[in-house]
């Protein structure tokens, strides 16, 4: 098949020392420099949603506007449409860990910035939405860089698990930064939230710095980025298998990742359950997607994994079927955990298969394209809520889940290069 062949991890890379007795679900934690990351991950990703609840009260309470409030988030998300494949052009020309090393640091300044403008009072709302744009491009920078340093950090047999790790700690994160986010603003107030957000930019730094890796020439590059970022396109068009992986990788975002926001007008109008039954839905939601990457997560040195992903893709529309049809909370919650769980699989899986068979020379810009997703589901969003206008919430998400399983279907029968990836 046509797709680029992993190169191996260096054997200088640092290994030595006393290796580290773990399950098999947690092996990749044995190497040093993805065990430095995930600690900072851990910490710096929880403050980021700990940030972003604090964000979104800190507009609302100054405004009283809901306009506002789109508003920001907007602010936030534009950025990463314009300047994402941008950031994985740059992932591939300079050296991802100070490229992470330099948008972190940016990132923990306009905390800082927002922080003490809050504190004295200074703080106006054209100042947040700037802020939320800086933070915006920052992402833009770093999601890429992140994403495509993993490989550098794990040998090829542990890559699947780290990614995999990766996705269960930034579940478990979504459920304590909002925690600690609600518990500070209700204690010390946002200042207090923005201030710990800042401070938890030190871990991902600290980890970064201590990362040891063998001495590499500097990458040379003569064409300009806007060159770079046409090369990766035409890369990932001479890749069909590959190709095909990627958009896996971003239509099922567009008419699966929309049941979330969906999940408010469930717990109100279909299973009459209010706010405390919506807490709930979403919990038992990011249960599932913390069960499902830690399995994924255990299947180590795992073979068949383009049929693996395809599965999950059929078992995340079956669930959402399934959930969007059930009229009792009962039945609800654990097709929840199964929807949340089946896509972990197939993402995970996913983002594995990417990263195996990309070369290196392109990992950047096509791990850029990945992270598309987050302007491509705010899409989904819209086509759900017109829908629901239309025809009601539980046949307008069963509509959708019925799209996933028939991608997942057409790309079993008429894409296998992609099925049969290993």
């Amino acid at each position: 098949m046509a797709v680029g062949v992993r190169p191996k991890l260096p054997e200088s890379t640092p290994r030595a020392g006393r290796r580290l007795a773990l399950p098999a679900t947690f092996s990749s934690l044995r190497h040093r420099n993805y065990r430095l990351l995930w600690t900072g991950t851990l910490i710096s990703s929880s403050g980021d949603w700990m940030d972003q609840i604090a964000l979104n009260w800190l507009m609302y309470t100054v405004t009283n506007s809901p306009v506002y409030l789109g508003l920001l988030n907007f602010c936030r998300l534009a950025p990463i449409l314009v300047f994402t494949l941008i950031g994985g052009v740059v992932a591939d020309r300079v050296e991802r860990r100070r490229l992470m090393f330099t948008t972190q640091s940016v990132a923990m300044v306009l905390a800082l910035v927002l922080a003490t403008l809050v504190s004295t009072g200074m703080v106006q709302v054209w100042m947040v939405l700037l802020i939320a744009a800086g933070r915006g491009v920052m992402l833009s920078f770093n999601m890429p860089a992140r994403q495509s340093l993993i490989s550098e950090l794990v040998p090829a047999e542990d890559l699947m698990n780290a990614i995999a790790l990766n996705s269960a700690t930034l579940n478990l994160t979504r459920v304590i930064g909002p925690a600690i986010g609600g518990g500070l603003i209700a204690t010390v107030g946002v200042a207090g939230a923005f201030y710990l957000n800042a401070a938890s930019f030190l871990a991902v730094l600290y980890g970064l710095a201590m990362m040891r890796f063998p001495e590499r020439p500097p990458k040379r590059r003569k064409a300009g980025i806007l060159t770079e970022l046409a090369g990766g396109i035409r890369y990932l068009r001479g890749q069909p298998a590959l190709r095909t992986v990627v958009i896996l990788a971003l239509l099922p975002m567009v008419f699966g990742m929309p049941y979330m926001t969906m999940l408010t007008v469930f717990a109100r109008d279909v299973l009459k359950v209010g706010g405390g039954g919506l807490g709930l839905l979403t919990a038992c939601s990011g249960a599932g997607a913390m069960l499902g990457a830690l399995t994924v997560a255990s299947l180590r040195g795992a073979r068949r994994r383009g049929r693996l992903m395809l599965a999950g893709l059929v078992g995340f529309g079956l669930a959402l079927l399934l959930f969007s049809a059930s009229p009792w909370l009962w039945l609800s919650l654990p097709a929840l955990m199964a929807v949340g769980a089946s896509q972990q699989v197939y993402n995970a899986t996913n983002n594995t298969l990417i990263q195996v068979y990309v070369d290196e020379e392109y990992r950047g810009r096509v791990t850029s394209t990945l992270f598309l997703n987050r302007g491509m589901v705010p899409l989904g969003t819209l086509m759900a809520g017109f829908g629901t206008a239309a025809f009601g919430p539980q046949i307008t998400m069963g509509a959708m889940a019925a799209v996933l399983i028939a991608m997942a279907l057409l790309a079993m029968r008429f894409a296998p290069a992609a099925r049969d990836l290993e």
